[in-house]
């Protein structure tokens, strides 16, 4: 009875919460606000704080914060080890500034106009340094500006703030008020974890991870992917957790060392579905927490204290931005980006509360004021994508061709016809993104120091994950006879900015790839057979100028009969022009000299 009991009102309140989430996004979304916004009101309108249709906001909140975990070892896949260690100085640099400006200065302002005490005063103003990396990475990367110096620039504050999530949990239990937590460990000891726990998952990624996907590569299963990357990134959280560390850098570092494998953009093309889920559920839980009742006795406060948070972390963020060579322009885009709260405010907040630093109606009080700066954010970038796209003064930043993860061609199927056309693009200098689904593939180039990717190249989530929203061409290279019109008309709407190219297996296949518009069809045989053709006429002595013809008059009694075939639909058209024995060039030639 209880587990019916207990199914039941899982089924009513994810009803209820999705058919929220799916009205309140869409109607955000259609005036320009943004999906977290929408996300925010559905859950305060369901929750226990508005209609009362859904409750256990906090169990929620616990449980979507895997969301935020997948989406911070999503970050990290998108980190190459290199392009991390060319980041240092932003990341480290920059990124520590911001923390420590923004986190002093909104400190000292709650210290002075609260009448909190110094340890709650730090409790809640170093959270509030934070942003949310939910709400900006999405904005950087529909922008297109992920990879510039700007979007390299904000990701950097981005991953510090993220992993200074770890010395802020230290700084709090070492203010902590509660006996219960004498027991724990000291900060110096949390830090020898982070170290030795990064270490670990290091090494765990090189000699164990990576070749269980190799061989879950050889089995083709792709439940099998999905499982290998849910499990690295719980299980990278879980030990983080253990170890009384930041779950969401146990997942990051899980990431960056998955960042090279061949096998990356098949796994975040399985993961990514589960962040998107659980990140809106997140947000839901988020609103369903609010406090309401206490944001009705306190709105001036609630609303100014917002209103400071914006516009302090904007001028500080546009004044560091600014002595890091950003333009001021850009500057203030960055400013803007970055001026709201973070989720992860939250989970400190909590934290404080536990720690006996601050009250409850305290942390529901501050938790309101994050959620209404996130509220900000919508707004905000709509100002900050026209500084966003400034052309930046400071050119030396661009990053080079070999650190560009996208190109402008992709390649699916590497084996001896794609290597071929692959070459030759890179001999001009293209940038190309090779995919391949054959591990053994993979393995193969690897030894001559080429980076193929694993997956399945017809699957629009992984080609997406591959850069082929801003790829100029896509070129099919593999051989698949079922590759038909049917199977391209999606990946053709999906990118309609890239040429589509298909390696064909024979005139068959030619035929069913009618109905969609290609740049290019070749069969794959058809040159290196007219190749061998004309060496065999050389080989029996025939004269090259006679040669010559048969190839020409050959080629184009096979343009007329594909074209035909194509028109009337079936391989039985224009037989007449083929060659048969006794029916030679001479014998189809007319009368009057011209050839047929």
């Amino acid at each position: 009875m209880e587990t019916t009991s207990a199914t039941d009102m899982l089924l009513s309140e994810g009803v209820i919460l999705l058919g929220a989430a799916v009205a309140f996004v869409m109607l955000f979304r259609r005036f320009g606000l943004g999906a977290v916004l929408g996300y925010l009101v559905a859950g305060a309108l369901v929750g226990p704080q508005g209609m009362g249709l859904v409750g256990g906001g906090q169990s929620k909140l616990a449980i979507a914060e895997i969301g935020i975990v997948l989406l911070l070892f999503l970050v990290g896949l998108e980190l190459h080890p290199a392009r991390l260690w060319r980041l240092k100085r932003d990341i480290f640099a920059l990124g520590l500034a911001q923390v420590v400006t923004c986190g002093c200065v909104l400190t000292a302002i709650i210290f002075y106009s609260t009448g909190f005490s110094w340890g709650a005063a730090i409790a809640l103003g170093l959270p509030l340094a934070l942003s949310s990396t939910a709400q900006v990475l999405p904005s950087l990367k529909s922008s297109g500006r992920i990879n510039s110096p700007f979007g390299e620039k904000v990701f950097s504050i981005l991953l510090f703030q993220d992993l200074s999530i770890v010395p802020l949990i230290t700084i709090i239990a070492a203010l902590s008020r509660n006996p219960a937590d004498a027991g724990g460990p000291p900060g110096w000891v949390l830090a020898g974890y982070t170290v030795a726990a990064i270490a670990g998952l290091v090494l765990v990624g090189r000699f164990i991870l990576r070749p269980l996907l190799a061989l879950v590569g050889r089995l083709g299963e792709r439940e099998l992917f999905v499982a290998v990357g849910l499990f690295t990134v719980l299980a990278a959280a879980e030990l983080m957790h253990t170890l009384h560390l930041s779950t969401a850098l146990g997942a990051f570092v899980a990431g960056v060392m998955l960042a090279d494998s061949p096998y990356r953009h098949e796994i975040e093309a399985d993961v990514e579905p589960f962040r998107s889920i659980l990140l809106g559920l997140f947000f839901l839980a988020v609103g369903m927490v609010l406090d309401l009742r206490a944001v009705i006795a306190n709105p001036l406060f609630v609303l100014s204290m917002a209103a400071i948070l914006v516009a302090t972390k904007a001028a500080i963020i546009t004044g560091l931005a600014r002595l890091f060579g950003m333009s001021w322009q850009q500057a203030l885009g960055a400013g803007l980006l970055l001026s709201q709260g973070g989720e992860f405010g939250f989970v400190l907040f909590a934290q404080a509360q536990g720690a006996l630093l601050i009250a409850p109606q305290a942390a529901s009080l501050f938790s309101a004021i994050v959620t209404f700066s996130m509220a900000t954010t919508p707004f905000l970038m709509l100002f900050a994508r026209r500084f966003e796209f400034a052309r930046s003064k400071d050119r030396d930043d661009l990053p080079g061709p070999e650190d560009a993860p996208r190109g402008s061609a992709i390649i699916v199927g590497y084996g001896r016809f794609g290597q071929t056309v692959a070459q030759m693009l890179m001999g001009h200098g293209f940038g190309v993104v090779l995919i391949d689904k054959k591990p053994a593939q993979i393995e193969v180039s690897s030894r001559f120091d080429m980076k193929v990717y694993y997956g399945d190249g017809t699957r629009i989530d992984l080609l997406r994950r591959s850069g082929a929203d801003e790829a100029r061409l896509i070129a099919f290279c593999i051989d698949d006879p079922a590759l038909d019109a049917r199977a391209l008309e999606p990946i053709a709407e999906a990118f309609p900015q890239a040429a589509l190219m298909v390696r064909a297996f024979d005139r068959r296949q030619v035929l069913a790839l009618q109905g969609i518009e290609l740049a290019g069809v070749v069969r794959e045989v058809y040159e290196s057979a007219i190749c061998m053709g004309v060496q065999a006429m050389e080989t029996l002595g025939v004269p090259s100028t006679e040669i010559e013809e048969v190839e020409r008059q050959y080629r184009e009694n096979d343009r007329q009969r594909m074209a035909l075939q194509i028109e009337h639909g079936t391989l039985l058209a224009a037989k007449d022009l083929m060659y048969r024995p006794g029916n030679s060039m001479r014998l189809l030639s007319r009368g009057d000299g011209e050839e047929a």
